[in-house]
Formats: C-alpha cells, structure tokens, sequence
C-alpha cells in the first residue's frame, strides 16, 4: 500500500508564502503523475496543480496560476508546491494525489491525509 505524507501546513497572514511537501513511499514513483488538491471549509475537494511523471508538464486551477508552483524531485520520492501571494480564500486542507490524472478526485489512487493551510487578513 503506497503511503503518502504532506507536511508544511500551519497558519500564515495574507500575503505569505509557503511550500508544501509530499512524499511517497511508492516504488515507481518516478512512473506517475502527482498532484495537489485542496477542501475549502464546507466546500467540495478541488483540484490545484499537477506535474508529469518527469516534471516537464505541469497544469494548474485559474485561482492558483501564477501564485503557485508544483515541482518534483523523483530522487527523494518527493513533490512540492510552493505557494505565494496567499489569500485568505486559500484557506483549506491540502491533499497530495498520486496515480492519476487530470483535474478529478476520483482519477487518483493514492492520497495523504492532508496538511491545514490557514490564511488570515
């Protein structure tokens, strides 16, 4: 069972910026796409950025673009996402995916537990 751990969470002010890691206890972890994923308070699971297996394609949400960037390093079995200019409407618990593709929950296998962001004003 392929195990995935984010860590890098915590509460920040608007404006900050904070990297997030994810690593994978999986074999072939330089074989599959990664991607991030986040749940807003009361609100549905929705995709954020996703990297190629080699790093060389990456796709992001419109609200993220330009802010964030999703980077591997296949190596140390790890993927980052490095968030800038954060809002408060980023606020939400951040999910690493693995074994998937596209902007859909449900196209992914693997899934940490999650990792909280909170922005304040």
């Amino acid at each position: 069972q392929v195990q995935l751990r984010e860590s890098g969470g915590g509460l920040v002010q608007a404006g900050d910026s904070v990297k997030l890691t994810c690593t994978s206890s999986a074999r072939a972890f330089d074989e599959h796409a990664m991607a991030w994923f986040r749940q807003p308070p009361g609100k549905e699971r929705e995709f954020v950025a996703l990297i190629s297996w080699g790093g060389d394609s990456t796709n992001y949400a419109d609200s993220v673009k330009g802010r964030f960037t999703i980077s591997r390093d296949n190596a140390k079995n790890t993927v980052y996402l490095q968030m800038g200019s954060l809002k408060p409407e980023d606020t939400a618990v951040y999910y690493c995916a693995g074994r998937g593709w596209g902007q859909s929950p449900a196209m992914y296998d693997y899934w940490g537990q999650g990792t909280q962001v909170t922005v304040s004003s």
